[in-house]
């Protein structure tokens, strides 16, 4: 985020000379719904939901060069009670910082910088909503990694990474003690059974990254929009691939009006799953998430 400001702030002082190597765009945008029922008879339940988001893109390009940063922010929360807590249906922290030097006509060396978290708690619905199974920077991911960019055309890019350091912070004590997204969880001392070890809030990792992105329009006003990331880690079972998708598809209906369908997909075999029963599922699960939204949305320029 530091970065993000940073660059953004350079961007703005920079002179007029280096003004035309700049180029940047962004949506911010807020998607509500509402529902009200008094003495229905069918049924039915009152409800409000929001979710605002930002998508923000700054790049800088001069002859061999170029620097691509985007900043990708969303939450969102659906009411049912007033009473009670709400339910969140949408958290994001992400931030991509790529700095690339031209080998040929379409591939460049790159570096990456990734940042990702959340900016608020995540609770199991399903079993209460009082124990926090994530926070902000509970997880986070960094990522670093050296390798090369291929993009063909203005719609298609890889880049392949195969140095790539990635940290993984927990920032919650109750979280790091169970071991929660991989750290190592605390434990009893083998040869002292009453001194606890506690668990580790950083987990290190270094392997391959390999990042595809697409973007295309569709039609006049549906743009499609893909992210897949994969990486293996060299020092722990390098054939179980993480994978992360991303999948947006927007329809716009006028300049501030818009319809949208994203989708997110996670694998990690280190993020522990639990039967009801308490028992540890071996190589975890499928993560999946879907929103579907009509809202109101703005260009920056």
């Amino acid at each position: 985020m530091l970065v993000a400001a940073t660059t953004m702030a350079f961007a703005q002082e920079a002179s007029t000379k280096d003004a035309c190597y700049w180029t940047h765009k962004g949506d911010i945008g807020l998607n509500v719904s509402q529902s009200f029922f008094s003495n229905w008879s069918a049924g039915g339940q009152t409800a409000l939901a929001w979710q605002g988001l930002l998508n923000y893109e700054l790049n800088y390009a001069k002859d061999n060069f170029k620097w691509d940063n985007s900043l990708r922010l969303g939450l969102g929360y659906s009411y049912f009670d007033f009473k009670k807590m709400p339910i969140k249906t949408d958290d994001k922290i992400e931030f991509t910082s790529l700095a690339g030097l031209k080998a040929t006509e379409h591939l460049n060396y790159s570096l990456e910088l990734a940042f990702r978290s959340q900016f608020a708690p995540g609770y199991d619905y399903a079993v209460d909503s009082t124990h926090a199974i994530s926070k902000f920077l509970a997880p986070a991911y960094i990522t670093l990694g050296l390798g090369v960019e291929w993009t063909p055309n203005k719609h298609f890019s890889i880049n392949f990474a195969p140095v790539t350091g990635r940290v993984t912070i927990v920032n919650d004590s109750l979280l790091a003690e169970v071991g929660a997204f991989g750290v190592e969880p605390g434990y009893f001392n083998p040869t002292d059974s009453t001194q606890w070890i506690p668990g580790k809030r950083v987990r290190y990792e270094f392997g391959a990254r390999a990042v595809i992105k697409f973007n295309y329009p569709l039609a006049n006003n549906i743009d499609f929009d893909t992210k897949l990331e994969l990486f293996s880690n060299y020092l722990s079972h390098p054939e179980r691939i993480d994978v992360d998708w991303q999948n947006a598809l927007v329809m716009k209906i006028n300049s501030w009006l818009n319809c949208s369908l994203n989708t997110h997909l996670i694998y990690d075999y280190d993020v522990p799953f639990y039967t009801p029963e308490g028992a540890l599922i071996e190589g975890s699960k499928v993560q999946f998430k879907e929103i579907f939204s009509l809202g109101i949305m703005f260009k920056l320029k």
